[in-house]
């Protein structure tokens, strides 16, 4: 995944201690139902589409912005899923980030599935009962955004 220059720059001066930053995660069904998800180059595995906004993006601009970029459909996000937490992520080369993420549930409205940018090797929709092999974010994710409820928060503990 491209690191935006805004955190390259962080990096300059913070080294590789933590960075708290926001996370959004796009959960986008079609009109048949179907989860819009992308395999990723980094990993090389199935994940739904996220990313990182930019300094002053609004989060669901960031969402519709990183659907599109990603995978040339176009959406629109009907709800905020999720706001959550993290537990920090330590990358190859040592840098810490720790991430808020938001999740919204969107809905596609345009545009043809396919790999739009070099984050992804491929790209599709599926049956919620067919999806591939995915990681238990993904999977978390795409069956609170299938609720009627939305989940506001997720108490880590109560008491």
């Amino acid at each position: 995944m491209a690191t935006p220059d805004f955190i390259r720059t962080l990096r300059a001066s913070a080294g590789h201690q933590l960075l708290w930053l926001p996370g959004v995660t796009a959960i986008v069904f079609d009109d048949a139902g179907r989860v819009l998800l992308g395999r990723r180059t980094d990993t090389r595995k199935w994940s739904v589409i996220g990313g990182i906004p930019e300094p002053g993006e609004q989060p669901a601009d960031c969402a519709v912005r990183e659907v599109f970029e990603e995978t040339a459909v176009r959406c629109l996000p009907e709800r905020v899923v999720l706001v959550q937490a993290l537990q920090p992520v330590t990358y190859g080369n040592g840098d810490v980030c720790q991430y808020m993420d938001i999740t919204f549930r969107c809905r596609a409205v345009g545009g043809e599935a396919r790999v739009n940018d070099d984050e992804s090797l491929d790209v599709g929709w599926f049956a919620v009962d067919a999806l591939p092999a995915l990681n238990e974010f993904a999977l978390s994710r795409i069956k609170q955004a299938m609720a009627e409820e939305p989940t506001w928060f997720e108490p880590a503990t109560l008491g």
